[in-house]
């Protein structure tokens, strides 16, 4: 089985199933090839750059003031973006 995501509906059409008929392949990291593969790759896009901000954000402060116990907590919007690769639950 590969690796990359915008292979990976190959394994399921060479086990007889559809993507996204039969299964449904959601990608993380909202790379834009995703756009271009067939069929197009839902995926959960995220702020590389926000993360990256807050991580340095969070090491300087406890740089500054030491460790602490349970630190605090960043939470990062993510963004779904619906493609191809997905499809509702048969009934």
């Amino acid at each position: 089985m590969t690796s990359w995501p915008w292979d990976s509906s190959e394994p399921c059409t060479s086990e007889g199933r559809r993507v996204p008929a039969d299964v449904s392949v959601v990608g993380f990291d909202g790379l834009a090839v995703g756009e271009y593969t067939f069929p197009p790759l839902t995926t959960v896009r995220q702020d590389f750059r926000r993360h990256g901000r807050e991580m340095v954000s969070l090491v300087l402060e406890q740089a500054g003031s030491g460790p602490r116990d349970g630190g605090r907590s960043v939470i990062i919007p993510t963004e779904l973006l619906v493609r191809g690769s997905t499809a509702p639950p048969a009934a």
